[in-house]
């Protein structure tokens, strides 16, 4: 079973690209536009990895991953922020909200799928007798 993906982006165009990109590489993708309709998503599933746009309409990013981080079952869900927030002291302020891993826009095709995937934990697998 490939792992799930939560992608928080309101830009279609940005939103079209990381999908195809994952999708390519055999991971699900689940799309919210804001921070509203991410922490209802989460509410119906938890996403194996959280991809996080700092720059969202009616409610930010950081403000986000704060919330996200409220919810018990996404304790170990790594949250990535991906973002054109590129200012010195933005890496650390994505942290201190709760992000694992910050990753700077405009994404890079070519190696997207290899930043993020070293955040997902494989599942745990039953030990054979």
């Amino acid at each position: 079973m490939s792992a799930t993906i939560l992608l928080v982006e309101d830009n279609e165009q940005n939103r079209y690209l990381a999908t195809f990109l994952l999708e390519q590489h055999g991971f699900r993708v689940v799309s919210a536009r804001d921070g509203h309709r991410a922490i209802e998503s989460v509410r119906a599933f938890v996403p194996d990895l959280v991809l996080l746009d700092i720059q969202l309409p009616a409610m930010s990013g950081y403000a986000v991953a704060l919330e996200l981080r409220r919810i018990e079952a996404l304790a170990a869900t790594p949250i990535i922020a991906v973002t054109s927030h590129a200012m010195v002291g933005d890496r650390e302020k994505a942290l201190a909200a709760g992000c694992n891993g910050y990753i700077e826009k405009p994404i890079n095709p070519e190696t997207f799928v290899a930043e993020i995937s070293g955040f997902i934990v494989p599942p745990a697998r039953g030990v054979e007798p």
